[in-house]
């Protein structure tokens, strides 16, 4: 048997621990609203939008639209959604986004591999969408903060 530990795609194995960190956290997943802040186009929070549309949590992906997943996999997860009874949303507003939050989720902003020339915009453009104290108050008040490190 072969088992994606990890892809530039998909990190299936975080999915499982966080999946059932937040389940243990809040005795269920669905209905949970996961936010997800940062470069949504690669395995973090590709792997969140499914998770999240297959299990019934709704997922928000909130960057900038350059940053925003593939579209073909926003109509596949939201296919999966409308099954599992989860949402997909896609927005530029941090505030919006993550207010009554459950889970505030991030990543990396520089992924494995990519070049150092690429620092410098990330950094532009993404540190609007760093978690912050604000950000944390903002989300419910039992919310929780989930990172697959190392940072």
């Amino acid at each position: 048997p072969v088992w994606n530990g990890l892809t530039n795609e998909y990190h299936p194995t975080q999915m499982l621990a966080d999946m059932l960190t937040i389940r243990e956290h809040f005795g269920q997943l669905k209905g949970i609203r996961l936010v997800y802040l940062g470069d949504a186009r690669y395995n973090m929070g590709n792997s969140y939008m499914v998770a999240c549309s297959k299990l019934g949590l709704h997922y928000t992906a909130c960057a900038p639209s350059k940053y925003f997943p593939d579209q073909k996999l926003v109509d596949q997860c939201e296919e999966y959604a409308e099954e599992s009874g989860g949402s997909i949303t896609l927005t530029e507003n941090v505030t919006a986004a993550t207010r009554g939050a459950d889970v505030i989720c991030t990543d990396v902003w520089v992924s494995m591999g990519e070049p150092d020339s690429v620092w410098e915009e990330r950094i532009q453009d993404l540190s609007p969408y760093k978690v912050t104290a604000d950000v944390m108050k903002n989300a419910g008040s039992q919310a929780v903060f989930l990172h697959c490190l190392p940072s």
